[in-house]
């Protein structure tokens, strides 16, 4: 990736190659120089495999370019998969150029083009510019939707600002925004599809204990064309100036609804008292239920009338829904992490007593591994528990396997639920060798009787064959 970048840089000021990105970067988006060295911005040359021709040059083969999200392939042949675009390098925190996102100069579809998930990069769990933000960023971060509305923020001074990678908002990126500041001003775009995500990200960061704060820009469409327009003190200007979530959705709904008109206005009133309903603290329902009253001219003991009754039902509807989840649970039904689960409950229970005693016990583990107890990747039912069983397998070889090495084979999610594999089998007294080779058979034995119970396709046969010949 670091090479890459480098071709990339070189490209961008080759006096004839470069032309059209220094274009784009220089006349048309107004940055410095400095700006484009700071952030390391390239250009991919439009024609040919010039990418691919310099780093298989350095030694890079066309399996690593493939796997890098350098190149593709197709019947002719592999081909650069970035071609006449500005190039944005993504860097982690720890300045390891991770991955890229490509941008086209003129209105042509796809607009971006990012790298897909790498060895290296996993695009839900990086931001673009954390790696300067985070020296600025302890009070407060400024989430955009683009890397140039980044850019442009960093070079008029507001260098807390950061970006998602090509992709909505997710937890993973509000976990690692609430590891390094208090609050979050969201700065999308203005139109509508940048309101809507704006809206979006308000419950995700909120879900992660940040202060959410929204930037509603006037005059322009995005942050970039304001600071150009207006300039840095009157984009400060409305940094301070930005919304509370309530603020900002009650704006949202009186500007879709005339409260002149009676229809209109009960409408904009339901929709005001479900936001309402919607927040956890009394004291802040109550802030918004007399700001909504004082919107609508309504008495505010008819809001909170109307906001009561509908929390009375998200209750009933909660239980209602938790009750049904437990039952979808004890069955395996609706498991993400291991959906083969419900197929055969007995099988997949069996299973995970079988990996949490030998997560927790290295005597287990010594004891398959010297074939003491049989037992392969094969004996299990899940291909979840397949999964598990390889990974320990592999890394136990001379008996020196520990937990921690998992997380390189499972995601958060998952490895949650290898957890909890542990923590019911040490919830227990017995878990010696007895007990071991108990559940080993046992789930050998529903995953036998699975194997030789078919799909019914055979038995179906049989009897065809029978009435025919009766």
């Amino acid at each position: 990736n670091l090479e890459a970048a480098r071709f990339y840089r070189s490209m961008l000021f080759d006096e004839k190659i470069g032309a059209p990105g220094r274009e784009y970067f220089f006349e048309k988006r107004r940055l410095s120089v400095s700006a484009v060295r700071h952030f390391g911005l390239g250009y991919a040359p439009p024609y040919g495999s010039m990418t691919m021709q310099h780093m298989k040059s350095c030694g890079f083969t066309e399996e690593e370019l493939r796997e890098g999200y350098f190149c593709g392939k197709n019947e002719r042949g592999y081909y650069d998969y970035f071609r006449g675009r500005v190039m944005f390098p993504i860097i982690d925190v720890s300045g390891n150029v991770i991955a890229f996102g490509g941008r086209v100069m003129d209105d042509s579809l796809p607009k971006y083009l990012n790298s897909s998930d790498t060895p290296v990069f996993k695009k839900s769990r990086n931001l673009f510019a954390l790696n300067f933000a985070r020296a600025s960023c302890a009070e407060e971060m400024i989430l955009c939707e683009g890397y140039m509305d980044v850019i442009a923020m960093h070079a008029a001074g507001f260098t807390n600002a950061v970006a998602t990678l090509g992709t909505a908002l997710t937890p993973e990126q509000a976990r690692i925004m609430a590891r390094y500041t208090k609050r979050v001003v969201i700065s999308y775009d203005s139109d509508a599809p940048g309101q809507k995500a704006a809206n979006r990200a308000i419950g995700i960061l909120g879900e992660v204990g940040l202060d959410v704060r929204v930037l509603r820009i006037e005059g322009a469409k995005d942050p970039d064309e304001f600071i150009k327009k207006y300039g840095a003190d009157k984009f400060r200007q409305q940094l301070s100036g930005s919304f509370g979530k309530f603020d900002f959705n009650m704006d949202g709904i009186l500007a879709r609804h005339n409260i002149a008109i009676p229809d209109e206005k009960i409408k904009a009133c339901a929709e005001l008292t479900d936001l309402a309903a919607g927040i956890y603290s009394s004291a802040e329902r109550e802030v918004y239920i007399a700001a909504a009253a004082k919107k609508l001219d309504i008495p505010a003991e008819s809001i909170r009338a109307d906001v009561e009754r509908k929390l009375r039902k998200k209750k009933s509807e909660y239980k209602k829904e938790q009750s049904q989840k437990i039952v979808r649970q004890s069955a395996g039904y609706g498991d993400r992490v291991n959906p083969d689960f419900a197929k055969n409950v007995a099988a997949a229970k069996a299973e995970e007593a079988v990996l949490g005693m030998l997560l927790l016990y290295p005597e287990h583990r010594e004891a398959v591994r010297t074939g003491k107890v049989a037992l392969t990747a094969d004996d299990f039912f899940t291909d979840f528990g397949r999964r598990i069983f390889t990974a320990i397998a592999e890394n136990d070889r001379d008996g020196s396997f520990s937990t921690s090495v998992l997380g390189q084979y499972f995601t958060p999610e998952e490895e949650g639920r290898i957890t909890r594999m542990q923590l019911s089998r040490s919830a227990l007294s017995n878990n010696g060798a007895a007990v071991f080779a108990d559940n080993v058979a046992a789930l050998r034995r529903e995953r036998a009787a699975e194997a030789n119970s078919g799909d019914g396709v055979d038995d179906i046969l049989e009897l065809i064959r029978e009435k025919r010949n009766t």
